[in-house]
């Protein structure tokens, strides 16, 4: 098995803007999903819509993560969750759910190896890819 530096690792790893523009997208279409659903006046003046869009939130990426390889805002930003074994399947709905509520909880995603591997990816054995990335099926 070949070892690769830091620096390679990072080129093949999805940069921190597009990440951060990818869980931008998922937020603003949970909002607009929940101001669908509960009308615009339901959506500004319940107190919980903030705990309305996590949970939408973590619902939405959980489920598109296992069944596609990523969220809608990961999809839209072309950005996919790998395995590391590079089979090319996306993760199991467990996996999923696990790297969701540590993405959640805020500190996992900022704790992070060279390779730009943050703890939510170490826990399940995932990696987030630009799509087409050379030697990851996508």
């Amino acid at each position: 098995m070949s070892q690769t530096t830091p620096a390679e690792a990072r080129t093949g790893t999805a940069s921190w803007p597009r990440r951060m523009l990818a869980l931008f997208v998922d937020w603003t279409a949970c909002n607009l999903v929940l101001v669908a659903l509960m009308g615009p006046q339901g959506w500004s003046d319940s107190r919980d819509t903030g705990l309305y869009t996590l949970g939408l939130f973590i619902l939405e990426s959980t489920v598109l993560t296992a069944l596609v390889g990523g969220s809608f805002g990961k999809l839209v930003t072309r950005l996919r969750v790998a395995r590391v074994d590079g089979s090319g399947r996306p993760l199991d709905l467990l996996r999923s759910l696990v790297r969701v509520v540590l993405v959640c909880l805020v500190v996992p995603p900022l704790v992070f190896k060279p390779d730009g591997r943050g703890l939510h990816d170490l826990a399940v054995g995932s990696v987030t890819v630009p799509v087409g990335r050379p030697g990851v099926p996508g």
